[in-house]
């Protein structure tokens, strides 16, 4: 490796801490680890730009081995960034609903650039010329972060591509390892509050639909935070039960004739008839 591009990854790597590679990075750690990378690479892109490089070999192994090193991880710290500013703040099945579709973006790009993907993976070079030359430069069809590096001194057709596939496998294991995160904290929550009696719902389902659907109106749960199925699912959970398709049993329930929200109406008499009697008991009649 040419000296001075060992300098800059060796003193880019002393710089990389455990708190940047962390299983789970705040914000603020995501936004350093993206500036360390910007600096590695205009420093890299300096000493391209002043100096070139002795042949073909060597111009090859800078673009396949020695660039893709911080515009991997910037590839990395930008997704992480991105995922903890998205990622909703509430609700477990909401953020393990979207960390979810973040694994099928994930895996769409992995499918998408399956041949290029097994071409480095097998450690193959016959076309590396192709890939990792300016000579053969082509302009990629995505607008991302690294972007800002397409000077034509400054990239190849492959190397963009295969910084965002070493990237996305970092990112991957940082989705995989927050799902288990979250999923364990949900149990270990879940676990805290187990009663020692279960409860068993004993009314119909239309019936704790209809309360369901009541404290959602009402935002009387998380200030109206938690959208519908994330509080029917901790209902379920509460009774273990399973309420089936909630939107069809609410549509069932609008359709009724006359009295349309029975179950609501008959907690309201019945809590008014307790009161009733209480006060009756209390004035000794």
């Amino acid at each position: 490796m040419n000296e001075k591009f060992k300098n800059i990854i060796d003193k880019f790597n002393q710089k990389l801490n455990d708190e940047l590679l962390a299983e789970r990075i705040s914000l603020k750690k995501s936004n350093e680890g993206i500036h360390l990378c910007n600096n590695a690479l205009y420093l890299l892109k300096e000493i391209v730009e002043e100096h070139g490089f002795d042949n073909i070999k060597a111009e090859i192994h800078f673009f396949k081995s020695i660039k893709s090193e911080p515009l991997s991880l910037l590839v990395y710290f930008s997704e992480v960034r991105s995922c903890e500013l998205l990622m909703p703040k509430i609700g477990v099945n909401n953020q393990l609903s979207f960390l979810k579709k973040k694994i099928r973006r994930i895996n769409k790009f992995f499918n998408h650039n399956w041949d290029f993907v097994h071409y480095m993976e097998q450690e193959l070079n016959y076309l590396d010329n192709q890939y990792f030359t300016r000579e053969n430069q082509q302009f990629p069809v995505y607008a991302l972060p690294e972007a800002c590096y397409l000077d034509p001194k400054f990239f190849t057709s492959k190397d963009m591509l295969w910084a965002r596939i070493r990237g996305m496998n970092r990112f991957s294991l940082y989705v995989k390892n927050l799902i288990k995160e979250i999923e364990s904290l949900s149990k270990e929550q879940h676990s805290k509050h187990q009663f020692t009696k279960p409860l068993q719902w004993t009314s119909s389902k239309a019936a704790l639909t209809e309360l369901i659907y009541a404290l959602y109106t009402t935002r009387a749960i998380n200030n109206g935070q938690d959208d519908i199925k994330s509080i029917a699912a901790n209902f379920e959970m509460l009774f273990d039960i399973n309420l089936d398709n909630l939107y069809k049993t609410y549509f069932e329930i609008k359709a009724r004739k006359g009295k349309r929200t029975r179950f609501l109406e008959e907690l309201v008499e019945r809590f008014n008839e307790k009161m009733e009697k209480d006060d009756d008991f209390s004035n000794g009649n």
